[in-house]
């Protein structure tokens, strides 16, 4: 797998910060399962293609910080079913709050005006920065009504998790451009099956 910051390329659109970043476990609980964040390099290409706050091509995130990345995605992914299956996101467990919690609890970044009229956004360390507005999210995310509007992909070898913002909220697919299409594919091909002689 790639994992410099010009060749990875990671998927968004979930809706919340916080279901991105738990894409990052790539077909979760299926055989295909696969780790989009394996070292520093590809959490630095995340961070830069998905986070808002834009990491300098110089930061290069150590072991220790890709670790805690992790723990805190499988948190976030806990608190969220947590919060689907029982209505309380605490349920989760104490291992995954209190991962949530010290990572929310760590400086976000911060915006200040630059000479030339620019917003520019700064932390003294950018990665836990940007892990705390992830939890932060996740926090928010659980806590809010739009937790009713989380869904999972009905694409059979997906199960990605996503914020329904259709207005009748029935979207099923995380996205129409990949498990969605496959969909139509395969009820095409059956109906065509289905309607043509045997031979």
């Amino acid at each position: 797998m790639a994992t410099t910051s010009d060749t990875v390329r990671f998927r968004e659109g979930a809706g919340r910060l916080c279901l991105d970043f738990i894409r990052t476990l790539r077909y979760r609980g299926m055989p295909s399962e696969a780790e989009e964040l394996p070292d520093g390099a590809a959490l630095a290409a995340w961070i830069r293609q998905c986070g808002s706050y834009r990491l300098d091509e110089t930061v290069a995130p150590g072991p220790d910080q890709v670790t805690r990345a992790r723990e805190l995605r499988e948190a976030v992914h806990a608190l969220v079913i947590a919060a689907l299956r029982t209505g309380e996101p605490a349920s989760c467990g104490d291992a995954a709050r209190d991962h949530l919690n010290r990572a929310a609890a760590a400086p976000v970044p911060v915006p200040s005006l630059d000479a030339s009229g620019q917003v520019r956004w700064r932390a003294d360390d950018p990665v836990t920065a940007t892990l705390a507005l992830i939890a932060r999210d996740a926090l928010d995310l659980v806590t809010s009504a739009a937790i009713a509007r989380v869904r999972e992909c009905a694409g059979p070898r997906c199960g990605a998790l996503f914020l329904d913002g259709s207005r009748p909220g029935t979207r099923r697919w995380c996205s129409m451009g990949t498990c969605g299409n496959r969909a139509k594919k395969t009820t095409l091909r059956d109906k065509a099956r289905a309607v043509s002689p045997e031979v």
